[in-house]
């Protein structure tokens, strides 16, 4: 079995393109969205960002708003929080393995990557870039999204050229979709994966 990562910037198309690795039959392990599920209503996370937050929970539900304006600009409390959330994430990823180990290959679409020093627990990585007027445009078309989060987020996040440098593979999502499509499909192939 490959293990893939998949990464990128804010904005570049990790998503789209992980829809892509998906279509061509690569199961995909999406760290945003378990993220997103253990912080959610009824979460497993919930309570201890609760104690450790106070005032981010309200009946049960965790204000995302709330947490993000109290970890962006502190360091300290943005390792505390990740000190709960990446082993709860590794269990979860472990799982996600256990369920797919005859699969060729998995696809491990992890925003931080590079910044988690978590690249080596992967085979291959694949790093998705775009120019950053077409990275700022999107990022800003996003519902609540200000040029000063798009700051704040930019400002933890490894810079784009660096992440190209690091990486296996780079798929440019400055293109149409047909043509991203082709570059999945090009490495799924240099990586002797059949798709789908």
């Amino acid at each position: 079995m490959i293990r893939i990562a998949l990464t990128g910037s804010i904005g570049m198309g990790k998503s789209t393109v992980a829809r892509m690795f998906e279509a061509a039959g690569v199961p995909v392990f999406d760290a945003d969205a378990v993220v997103r599920q253990l912080q959610g209503p009824g979460g497993a996370l919930v309570e201890r960002i609760g104690e450790l937050f106070p005032g981010c929970v309200r009946s049960g539900t965790l204000d995302r708003e709330c947490l993000a304006e109290i970890v962006l600009g502190d360091r300290a409390k943005l390792a505390a929080l990740e000190a709960v959330v990446h082993p709860a994430v590794r269990e979860w990823r472990q799982a996600f393995i256990d369920r797919h180990r005859d699969a060729p290959a998995l696809l491990f679409e992890i925003p931080l990557l590079f910044e988690t020093g978590g690249e080596y627990d992967f085979d291959k990585v694949v790093v998705v870039s775009a120019p950053g007027q077409v990275q700022r445009a999107r990022v800003l078309e996003r519902r609540g999204m200000t040029l000063a989060k798009l700051e704040s987020v930019l400002a933890r996040q490894m810079p784009d050229e660096e992440k190209r440098r690091r990486a296996d593979f780079v798929i440019d999502t400055d293109t149409d979709l047909s043509t991203t499509e082709a570059q999945v499909r090009d490495i799924l192939a240099c990586l002797g994966v059949a798709a789908g």
